[in-house]
């Protein structure tokens, strides 16, 4: 097929890759030039000058942006993807955004002919590396079908969750559970430090028992090596968590443990631990900065 894909950072780089390696035709953009250079030099392939040259000949563009603001200058800025994606085509958003940009865009797109899904992923940049990502869709279910065999690539579990924005909403599930897990992953380290434990010893055998989680298996060595900079960043999370808050404003769900650890990231952001990752939260107990 012909793919585009917009966005080569932590996540896209790797997802990129992946769809090069089954011998799809992909053409690339990428905001700094140099990072799309260099994929292009790893993988061969087009490199495009704006997002909209790299939709012009696409069946299927693949976005993976920051945030709400840069999906929506990515599709609807100049020389966005709006102007070049042809009809019958699939806009596929792996960017963690809110359900509504992802809802509003994929009205605008309908216009013009061209499919939306919001398909934000879970796995971090090592299940991205590995293509063992969880992605979550929200999209009609016919073009679902369409996208899941091109998802494979880099997905090990791909899952419709319904119609547009589902996609978004099930990601805010996953980053509501992500802050509890390593606050409370931080706790018991901490807990065990101050208790004079061996540390090692005792997390090892409480990921083996009822407690274990992802958190826990892979990220208490490195928590305890004082290692944070392997992961996604507090500021991102910060972002994603804004985002939850919000929608919970509105549907009315009480979220006291996410909004308690929001402001927790907020405090390692004022250590100067914005771009630490996200299991930084035990250098906020041990009041460490860098």
């Amino acid at each position: 097929m012909k793919l585009a894909f917009i966005g080569l950072g932590n996540m896209g780089y790797p997802i990129a890759g992946h769809l090069a390696q089954q011998g799809h035709e992909l053409t690339v953009y990428n905001r700094t030039t140099s990072k799309a250079q260099q994929w292009v030099q790893e993988y061969g392939h087009q490199l495009a000058t704006t997002p909209q040259e790299a939709a012009n000949r696409a069946d299927i563009v693949f976005t993976c942006v920051g945030n709400d603001n840069d999906l929506s200058d990515v599709v609807l800025g100049e020389h966005g993807l709006i102007a070049g994606l042809k009809a019958g085509s699939i806009l596929v958003d792996h960017s963690t955004v809110s359900a509504e940009t992802s809802r509003e865009l994929a009205a605008l797109l309908t216009l013009r002919g061209v499919d939306f899904v919001d398909a934000p992923v879970s796995g971090g940049q090592q299940g991205a590396q590995k293509g063992q990502l969880s992605i979550m869709c929200g999209a009609d279910a016919a073009v679902f079908a369409r996208i899941e065999p091109v998802l494979a690539a880099y997905g090990k579990t791909i899952t419709h969750m319904g119609n547009i924005g589902s996609g978004q909403l099930t990601k805010m599930v996953n980053q509501i559970c992500v802050a509890g897990l390593i606050q409370a992953l931080a706790e018991g380290i901490h807990f065990a430090q101050q208790s004079g434990l061996d540390v090692e010893k005792a997390l090892n055998v409480v990921s083996h028992g009822a407690a274990s989680s992802w958190q826990m298996v892979n990220r208490y060595p490195t928590m305890l090596a004082d290692q944070y900079h392997h992961g996604f960043a507090v500021d991102w999370m910060r972002k994603d968590l804004a985002i939850c808050l919000d929608e919970a404003t509105k549907n009315g769900a009480q979220l006291p443990v996410t909004e308690l650890v929001n402001q927790f990231y907020a405090d390692v952001q004022a250590l100067g631990g914005g771009r630490w990752d996200t299991s930084s939260l035990l250098r906020r107990l041990q009041k460490k900065s860098r």
